[in-house]
C-alpha cells in the first residue's frame, strides 16, 4: 500500500448507503482493516445519503446502486450536482452493470461488488482516494461518429468486456474462458484502449453506451 495513501485518509470519514443492513454491517466490517478509516456512517436510503452528506462531509459514500425511493443511481447524480467535490463509489450485485455503467458515466469514481473480500474493498478505498487519482467522466463519442458506430472489438475483447459488465474478476474471465489471467489483461489493456476508459467501470460504461454489451 502506498504511504501516501495513508497520509491522504489519515481523518477519513465513509458513508456507507445500503438498505440493508446486514450488508451494511459488512461494509463496516471490511472498512475497519483499512489504515486511516476513523469513521464510518451509515445511510439506509438515498434520501438519506443526501440529507446527510452535507452534515458528514465523508471523505468517501458507499452507494448501493439498487434502493427503495430515489435509488442509488438518481442519489448518487443528485449529490454530484450539489456538491462535486463528493467521492462516490457504487456497490452492486454482479448483474448490475447498468446501474454502475450510468453512475460512472454521472461521475461515480468505480464501483464494489457486494460479495467482495475485505482486500478487494481496500483497494477500491485507496483507489478512489488516492490524491493522483482525478475524476473521470466517460468519454463522449468522436463528433464525426455517430452512437451507433461502435468501435470494432475482436471476439476475445467482447468476451472480455461482457464479464466485466457481470461483475467477474481477470481471474474468473480466464476459467470461464479457458485463458491464463495475464493474457485477459492483456485483451484487456486493447479493449481499454479502444474504447478511451481508463479503467474497467468505464469500459462497462462506455461499452453500454456504445451498446456493444446489454
Amino acid at each position: 500500500m502506498p504511504t501516501g495513501f495513508v497520509r491522504c485518509i489519515c481523518v477519513a470519514t465513509v458513508l456507507v448507503c445500503d438498505d440493508s443492513a446486514l450488508v451494511r454491517e459488512t461494509l463496516h466490517r471490511a472498512l475497519s482493516s483499512v489504515p486511516g478509516i476513523t469513521r464510518v456512517v451509515d445511510a439506509s436510503s438515498g434520501e438519506e445519503a443526501l440529507a446527510r452528506w452535507p452534515v458528514e462531509r465523508p471523505s468517501l459514500v458507499l452507494m448501493d446502486v439498487r434502493m427503495p425511493g430515489i435509488g442509488g443511481v438518481e442519489a448518487a447524480r443528485r449529490l454530484l450536482s450539489r456538491h462535486p467535490e463528493a467521492i462516490v463509489v457504487m456497490v452492486t450485485v454482479a448483474e448490475d452493470a447498468d446501474g454502475v455503467a450510468r453512475s460512472v458515466a454521472g461521475g461515480a469514481r468505480g464501483y464494489l461488488v457486494k460479495d467482495a473480500s475485505r482486500e478487494e474493498v481496500a483497494a477500491t478505498v485507496v483507489y478512489a482516494l488516492s490524491d493522483g487519482l482525478t475524476r473521470r467522466s466517460v468519454p463522449a463519442p468522436r463528433s464525426n461518429e455517430s452512437t451507433t458506430s461502435a468501435p470494432p472489438l475482436t471476439e476475445r475483447e467482447m468476451q472480455v468486456l461482457t464479464g466485466m459488465s457481470r461483475g467477474r474478476s481477470n481471474a474468473e474471465i480466464g476459467k470461464e474462458l479457458y485463458l491464463s489471467e495475464d493474457t485477459v489483461k492483456t485483451h484487456a489493456r486493447r479493449l481499454f484502449r479502444k474504447l478511451g476508459a481508463a479503467d474497467r467501470a468505464q469500459a462497462v460504461a462506455v461499452g453500454f453506451r456504445w451498446g456493444l454489451i446489454r
